[in-house]
This record gives C-alpha cells, sequence and structure tokens, in this order.
C-alpha cells in the first residue's frame, strides 16, 4: 500500500466560502485546510483544477486545459494585497448567493478585474523576474496561452474550426499569431501566473496543517483545449488534425451506451515516443496536487473506441490502452506515483489486477451496495483495506438524499447492515460506518458532514444544468464539527 490508514474530505474549491460569489484560493479555502487540520483530517480532494467554460455548463471534468489553473480561483483581494487592484476596484460587489455559484455574473465581475490587474501588471512593471521564471519553466503555457487568444478573437467557433494552417499548426501561421495577439497571450500567462503563486501559498498552508491534497485527472481531455490543438500527436487525429474516433462506453442490457465525444488517444504513437505527453501531464499534476485520482482507470487497460462520424455508441469498438507499460515508465520517470483509481462499475481482472501490482487502492461507495444481499462489495463492513471508502462523491447524490429515495426494503436492509433505526442522523451513520472499515483512506463530503438532502448534490452526470454550483458557508466550519471529526479519527484512524 502506498498510503498508510487515514480519512479525507471532498470539497471542491468553487464550493468554498468567499467574497465574490465562488470560492477562491484565498481566506476562505486557508480557513477550510485550518478546519480539516483540526479535525484531524489527513486529504482534501478537489474537482481538476483547470478553466471552465459556459458551453460545457462549467464542468472541471471538460476543460480547455489540463495543465492550466481555473483564473475564477484566483483570489481578488490577493491582487489588492499584491497592489495590483485598489479596494475600490471590487467595488461594489454585486448580490452574490453565498450557497450557489452564479458562473455567468461571477465570470463578468471577475474578469473585468482581472483585466484591470494585468494592465496594471503592464504599466507599472510589463514583467518581473519571477514572472518570467514561470513562463520559462512551464512549457504547455505558451501553447495554452496562444490557443486562450485565438478562442477569444474566434469565440463562435471551436479550434476545429479554424483556418486550416492555424488548426495544423504550420510554424509560420503560429508564429504570426503570436505576433498579432501579443497582448491577449500575455494576459492568459499572467493570469496562470498569478493561479500558480496562490496555489503554492495555499499548499503551504496544507503542509502546515498536515493536509494532502488529492488531485484529479479526467482520463480524457476536452476535444476543444489546448491538449488536444497543441499536441495532435497524441491523439487519434487524421491529416486535419481532426478526431478519427471519441470516447465512450459500450451499450449494456437497458440502455444505449454512451458517447462522450472526447478524442481518444493514439496509444501506438505514444508508445513510441516514451507517453512524453501523460509524463508531462503526471508532472504538471503532482507538482500541484500530494496525491491524484485517476478517472475511469478501465481506459487505461481497453477503452471504447466510437468512429468519430457515428452517432451511436454501439459502432464503437474495445481497443487495448498501455495498461503496465504506461506505470512503469510513470514510475521510472517520477518516483512512486500515490494514485487512487476509478474502477466501478466495470468487471475486469486485469484491471484490479494492475492496480493491486502497483498498489493503487481502487474505490468504494456505499450507494452502489444491495443492501439486502450478504456480502455485498459496497457494504463498508465488506470493504477490503486496498480501497479508499467514500460516503458520497462528486457525481452521487449526498447520503441523506440517496437515503431519502431508497425504498422500504433497500431501507430496511440498510438499517439492518449498519445497527441503526433510522432516528439517528442517517449521515453521521454512514460516515461511522465508512471510519470504522477496513478502508485504507476512509473519506466523505462536506454535504454528507452537514447532512444535506439532494437539493445540495455537487454533479448530476447527463445533465448540463444546476451542476459544480453547491457552496457551504463559513459557520460550516465549526469547532464541534471539527471535534466530531477529531474523535471519529482517534478511534478509528489513529
Amino acid at each position: 500500500m502506498r498510503f498508510d490508514r487515514s480519512s479525507g474530505v471532498f470539497c471542491h474549491v468553487t464550493s468554498l466560502p468567499g467574497p465574490h460569489g465562488i470560492g477562491d484560493l484565498g481566506g476562505g479555502a486557508h480557513e477550510f485546510i485550518e478546519f480539516l487540520g483540526r479535525a484531524e483530517i489527513d486529504h482534501w480532494q478537489i474537482c481538476p483544477l483547470g478553466p471552465t467554460t459556459d458551453v460545457t455548463g462549467n464542468s472541471p471534468y471538460q476543460s480547455p486545459s489540463a495543465f492550466a489553473g481555473n483564473p475564477l480561483l484566483i483570489d481578488l483581494t490577493g491582487l489588492v494585497e499584491d497592489g495590483l487592484l485598489d479596494e475600490s476596484d471590487l467595488e461594489p460587489v454585486p448580490d452574490f448567493s453565498p450557497d450557489r455559484v452564479e458562473y455567468p455574473a461571477v465570470r463578468e465581475f471577475k474578469t473585468s478585474r482581472l483585466r484591470t490587474a494585468f494592465e496594471r501588471f503592464a504599466a507599472a512593471e510589463g514583467s518581473s523576474a519571477e514572472f518570467e521564471t514561470f513562463r520559462e519553466r512551464e512549457p504547455w503555457l505558451a501553447d495554452y496561452a496562444l490557443f486562450r487568444a485565438l478562442s477569444t478573437a474566434r469565440p463562435e467557433d471551436t479550434w476545429i474550426d479554424w483556418p486550416e494552417a492555424i488548426r495544423t499548426r504550420d510554424p509560420d501561421a503560429l508564429a504570426s499569431a503570436r505576433e498579432e495577439h501579443a497582448e491577449e497571450i500575455r494576459y492568459h500567462e499572467f493570469l496562470q501566473w498569478i493561479f500558480d503563486r496562490q496555489w503554492r501559498d495555499l499548499r503551504e498552508t496544507a503542509a502546515e496543517h498536515g493536509v494532502s491534497i488529492v488531485g484529479d485527472v479526467p482520463i480524457y481531455v476536452s476535444l476543444d483545449s489546448a491538449d488536444v490543438w497543441a499536441n495532435p500527436a497524441a491523439f487519434a487525429l487524421d491529416e486535419g488534425n481532426r478526431p478519427t474516433a471519441v470516447a465512450g462506453v459500450p451499450p449494456n442490457a437497458g440502455d444505449d451506451g454512451q458517447r462522450w465525444g472526447n478524442p481518444v488517444y493514439d496509444w501506438e504513437r505514444l508508445a513510441e515516443r516514451g507517453y512524453d505527453w501523460w509524463i508531462a501531464r503526471f508532472r504538471r499534476l503532482f507538482d500541484l496536487a500530494d496525491v491524484a485520482r485517476l478517472d475511469h482507470f478501465l481506459g487505461f487497460i481497453r477503452y471504447w473506441a466510437i468512429p468519430a462520424t457515428a452517432t451511436s455508441a454501439a459502432d464503437g469498438e474495445w481497443r487495448a490502452g498501455p495498461g503496465r507499460e504506461l506505470f512503469e515508465l510513470v514510475e521510472a520517470e517520477l518516483g512512486d506515483a500515490p494514485f487512487i483509481v476509478e474502477d466501478l462499475g466495470f468487471e475486469e481482472p486485469e484491471m484490479d489486477e494492475l492496480a493491486f501490482e502497483f498498489g493503487f487502492p481502487g474505490m468504494r461507495v456505499p450507494q452502489y451496495a444491495d443492501w439486502c444481499a450478504a456480502g455485498n462489495e459496497y457494504q463498508p463492513m465488506h470493504y477490503p483495506e486496498g480501497v479508499v471508502g467514500y460516503t458520497s462523491t462528486h457525481d452521487t447524490n449526498t447520503w441523506v438524499g440517496y437515503y431519502q429515495g431508497l425504498d422500504a426494503e433497500q431501507r430496511d436492509c440498510l438499517q439492518y447492515n449498519l445497527g441503526v433505526d433510522g432516528e439517528t442522523a442517517i449521515e453521521w451513520e454512514i460516515i461511522d460506518a465508512v471510519w470504522a472499515s477496513e478502508a485504507i483512506i476512509a473519506m466523505t463530503t462536506m454535504q454528507d458532514l452537514l447532512g444535506l438532502d439532494g437539493g445540495a448534490r455537487f454533479n448530476e452526470p447527463g445533465t448540463l444544468e444546476g451542476n459544480w454550483e453547491w457552496r457551504v458557508r463559513r459557520e460550516a466550519f465549526s469547532t464541534e464539527l471539527a471535534d466530531r471529526l477529531a474523535d471519529l479519527a482517534l478511534y478509528h484512524i489513529r
């Protein structure tokens, strides 16, 4: 095992308290980490940190970059402290909801202030040694900033619709674009520098309180991303840099499968290149986080590839992924890799064997349990040591919302298995059960700690509206709650 017995809380950065309509890297995040420290919590799990867009419903899993940080998470108060904004620049603050992120209003408010900060920086210094060091240190930055500048200039198009010379990365066309959009490019480099500074400061606070950060790696990236445009050799694209196949899952009994639309990887060509794009991605990830959750781990073993021209998932085929070879190279390049793998919903011995061989714990979520089936693997009392036990995830209902939706038979079986009568707070019964299990890491969500119902669900897969919006208020980080978690750690973890 690559982990000690420990516990964690999931709460994405956008969900944290903050004065400008969205959780950010400022005071609310630092207070949350201090709360985790008081609560004897070892891990803070988050969603991917990349930029989000309105057109994708602000999903952090459909970002224009797997390397960049989300400018909406930049703490504007920190820019006042840096002298790049005045207090008056932040006024008036709209009447933002403390409970939900209103993305269009937040984006409008924050973007105008970020532009002002950049203009001040450009007028006062134009550059700095720290900024230039950052630009030289991050090899992904130049292409990302150019991609965002070109996207800003053509907001109605994806890069697939750009002129051929730019779409296929003709060197002369790229040089001309860099010259034409120089100021906009520098603006996006500036945003990434500020994000990087604030994130590193937050990570220092986490380290001081003994909290590790669990990042997230979606196996696939968005088609309309700097990743695909700037690295066509890593993906299954044709000569015009358009996808030949996209990702999804095959039909099962009772469903039509799913066509996700993300381009699949050209694993053979990546192998020839020493998996260079993936090594760079993991290197960047472990520069930002201590642990990484690998989403859809099955895709590294085998993946469902659907012809790009097909509309049905049934038209796809299974193809072989890189398997062991990739992770052997990751360890050779980066050292011991602390991965958690998302292995839910698929029976695949080769996937289980690979995770076991490398010591990557899988996931168990009790909301997938059949509570009336003896020995069901998703019941906490049957978790083996080599897993991470969750009460809920970012993609499930809250525990209370799930419990309220159970039929009478499943609810009775659940109560029997947990040894409860339904009169006590059901969220704490499952938290206690997961903490008492054999799972190497016990994980819950902030919503479950607060006993919130389905109205606080963070994401419902397959829908675009109302996701990624939930926020927690500062008063939730109470001494009483911290003490209760610390007692659980003392009893079950330490």
